[in-house]
């Protein structure tokens, strides 16, 4: 319909007009575990701080009265704990892989970065790591 030159349309009351991309912080997560390729490391824990950046997109502004609308960050934090305790890691790179899969089982979270560091390691730095991005991929193969 149109009325002076105006195309008026009619908006569905259920949708939203906005997508909402939100972004969790969590810095310098300090743990003490076992990780690491050599005998040494395998024996004794050591400082592993862990960093995280997950962005998450929504169609609806959160609920204040329902934790269940947010991707929520002490859950994150819940989950690392555990997951380094359930086993031991030869490298940092497959440790940020099984962050990295229990984390995208939330499909509303498109992308990570980890950043990983051991803090102990190594006399002649502050600490040594890595440091990966992880990104949802919409096409399908």
């Amino acid at each position: 319909m149109k009325k002076n030159n105006f195309k008026i349309i009619k908006i569905d009351k259920n949708k939203s007009l906005f997508n909402y991309e939100k972004k969790i912080l969590i810095k310098d997560l300090t743990l003490d575990l076992k990780l690491g390729y050599y005998d040494f490391e395998k024996n004794k824990e050591q400082k592993v701080k862990f960093s995280l950046e997950i962005d998450y997109q929504d169609k609806k502004p959160t609920n204040d009265k329902d934790i269940k609308s947010i991707v929520n960050y002490g859950k994150i934090v819940k989950l690392i704990t555990k997951l380094v305790k359930k086993q031991h890691y030869n490298f940092l790179e497959t440790l940020a892989e099984d962050v990295f899969d229990e984390l995208f089982k939330d499909k509303r979270i498109g992308k990570i970065t980890l950043q990983i560091e051991k803090l102990e390691i190594l006399k002649q730095c502050s600490s040594v790591g890595i440091q990966i991005s992880k990104k949802r991929s919409h096409e399908k193969f």
